[in-house]
């Protein structure tokens, strides 16, 4: 997130069509966890791995394992790097590490070899736990995804630069949401969630200082009316505002 001039700005990022899950969906950077990053050597500042666990409902080893991956996938998506020097402090340019985050894409390095190469610590008090969603037993790929926020730190740039991103924006909630009730965007129940949720905040300080309750939220198919529905927390809001499929007209510029 970032301060706008209206209120908190979300990076968003709509997915090339080619890929096998969310294809053309406009979402926010993210990824799955790496066997690599559940690596125990690391340079750590901020809430440890237990406190982490508390708040999502998962094992210590598993919980590191998600802000490494949380960190890493923010960095590869879009070159933002919740890191630095020392415990107090974070990168503020992160082009010098162009060819580490390439290296990291591509797997030829770890989360853990690349702070240590360049002794950086990673940053986990830059990070708040936001929510956690689990897809529905109907699709084909299933993920238990957590959801974090942060603030780009100052000096750093959010970028496109990843071969996962068609198109790639700043905008306030609340235009992120415009864009999806006219068929601009297309945004699948997690995503609209946070947008709507972020959007009562007046400012990024009020979004990291909220402490929401994260329960697993998992979709249930349901039928009402004679129809087949979506089950999920407002789910009648989102639906009613869904554009119609006619009308959609994926991600404009």
């Amino acid at each position: 997130m970032r301060d706008g001039a209206t209120g908190p700005e979300v990076f968003l990022q709509r997915r090339v069509t080619g890929m096998d899950f969310a294809a053309g969906m406009t979402v926010f950077p993210g990824g799955g966890v790496d066997p690599s990053d559940a690596d125990a050597e690391i340079a750590w500042a901020g809430p440890g791995p237990d406190w982490w666990a508390e708040r999502f409902g998962t094992t210590g080893p598993r919980a590191q394992a998600l802000v490494c991956a949380a960190v890493r996938e923010t960095f590869e998506e879009c070159g933002v790097l919740l890191a630095g020097p020392t415990a107090d402090t974070v990168v503020s340019d992160t082009t010098e590490y162009r060819e580490a985050r390439h290296a990291l894409e591509s797997r030829a390095t770890s989360l853990a070899a690349f702070l240590a190469e360049t002794g950086l610590v990673l940053r986990a008090d830059l990070l708040r736990p936001w929510a956690n969603w689990v897809t529905p037993v109907i699709e084909r790929r299933r993920y238990d995804t957590r959801f974090f926020v942060a603030v780009l730190p100052a000096g750093q740039r959010a970028d496109g630069a990843t071969s996962e991103a068609e198109v790639v924006h700043w905008r306030t909630p609340a235009a992120a949401l415009a864009r999806w009730r006219a068929g601009q965007d297309v945004l699948l129940p997690p995503t609209w969630s946070q947008l709507v949720a972020i959007e009562s905040y007046p400012d990024t300080a009020a979004v990291l200082a909220a402490q929401p309750v994260i329960e697993p939220i998992e979709p249930v198919v349901a039928q009402r009316d004679g129809r087949t529905v979506l089950q999920f927390p407002d789910n009648a809001r989102y639906f009613a505002d869904l554009p119609d499929p006619m009308e959609l007209r994926g991600s404009a510029r």
